[in-house]
């Protein structure tokens, strides 16, 4: 995807970082910082070539989160391991929210796994359901699979170390791009907006 993205990667990377450093001078982080990664080949455009800008401007290590090779065989094969210090599968992080309590909020009391799968599925639908209107193709099927890596990836982080800080490399999101799906870990209370970093 890293082709889709023709800005310079060291100035989209200053700019995040700086978003980032205004940030956490009114969110102290209270441990020491790591950057999160999920799989992306390097590429000289794009989040791949992105995030270790990122790392090397402040100073800090990346950990990978990888899809199990049985679910797609090629995320971990092909995934840049720089300055990776920890590495983790996706069904980890899976049994790190199962082995937590189960959503209490008043829509719904199933574990929050299947919370996610099922408010991804219809988020798809009804974005499939826009596209056939604007006489566009339905979403690739890898979508339900990236977009819960994606959140389960986040909200695990957050509950393994008590904090988290999601930073966006774009102002303008597709709506029918993978990251628009953030809005659902908001909506389930798996993530809190005041953890949120606009790029703009």
């Amino acid at each position: 995807m890293g082709g889709y993205d023709t800005r310079h990667p060291e100035r989209v990377a200053s700019k995040i970082t700086k978003q980032l450093s205004h940030h956490w001078q009114s969110r102290p982080a209270q441990k020491p910082k790591l950057i999160i990664i999920q799989g992306d080949p390097l590429e000289t455009r794009g989040i791949s070539a992105i995030t270790p800008q990122i790392a090397k401007q402040l100073e800090v290590k990346r950990c990978l989160i990888c899809l199990d090779e049985h679910l797609a065989a090629y995320h971990a094969r092909d995934a840049d391991r720089e300055n990776v210090i920890l590495e983790y599968r996706y069904s980890q992080l899976v049994d790190v929210l199962q082995a937590g309590k189960p959503a209490t909020t008043e829509q719904t009391q199933k574990p929050i796994i299947e919370n996610l799968e099922a408010a991804i599925a219809t988020r798809i639908e009804r974005c499939n359901q826009q596209r056939a209107d604007l006489g566009k193709s339905p979403l690739k099927d890898y979508y339900p699979l990236f977009a819960q890596l994606q959140e389960v990836t986040k909200a695990a982080c957050r509950a393994l170390c008590g904090e988290i800080t999601v930073a966006h490399t774009s102002a303008d999101i597709n709506a029918f791009s993978v990251t628009s799906f953030y809005t659902i870990g908001l909506e389930l209370g798996l993530m809190d907006p005041q953890d949120m970093v606009r790029f703009d």
